[in-house]
């Protein structure tokens, strides 16, 4: 009885072990303060407009804009020689609906970024406003699938407890 349960417990730690950290796929953008916004964009999203020395663009980009005639948006994001920050345009409604400095959201290069998870204090460009951008990573399917596995094995091993 003692083997069986070592190599349950071993069983159990190398599983853990070679489990290693999701990657997500999707990263969720959410703007909140004097503004507000959400999104999602791949992680390794290729740039549809990169402008050197300035940062890069992403076209039409699907989610909730404050006053925007559409669900669709440009947003663009600057590197920080040039302020840093975001921007985005309404562009069907022919206006800008934020324009931030703040820190840079992302490293690499603009023809490859790589997004920065984290909360961003931003303010508007030449005015008042206060805003806060924060990025974070939308759990994989697997990761939902490894925690129900999970809990479903601690289910057994106490039904198996109590029985005894």
């Amino acid at each position: 009885m003692k083997l069986k349960q070592v190599l349950s417990t071993v069983a159990v730690a190398a599983s853990l072990f070679c489990a290693g950290a999701a990657n997500a796929e999707l990263y969720n953008f959410t703007v909140t303060g004097d503004y507000s916004a959400t999104w999602q964009m791949d992680s390794n999203a290729i740039p549809d407009g990169v402008f050197d020395g300035t940062g890069m663009g992403y076209a039409d980009v699907a989610g909730t804009y404050q006053n925007a005639v559409s669900a669709l948006a440009d947003v663009y994001f600057l590197n920080a020689s040039f302020g840093g920050g975001i921007s985005i345009e309404d562009y069907y409604g022919g206006a800008y609906l934020l324009v931030s400095d703040g820190p840079q959201i992302y490293s690499g290069t603009e023809d490859a970024p790589t997004f920065l998870l984290g909360t961003y204090a931003l303010t508007e460009y030449q005015g008042t406003g206060a805003y806060t951008l924060t990025v974070s990573a939308v759990p994989e399917p697997a990761t939902y699938g490894m925690m129900l596995a999970g809990v479903g094995l601690v289910g057994v091993a106490l039904r198996r407890r109590q029985a005894k």
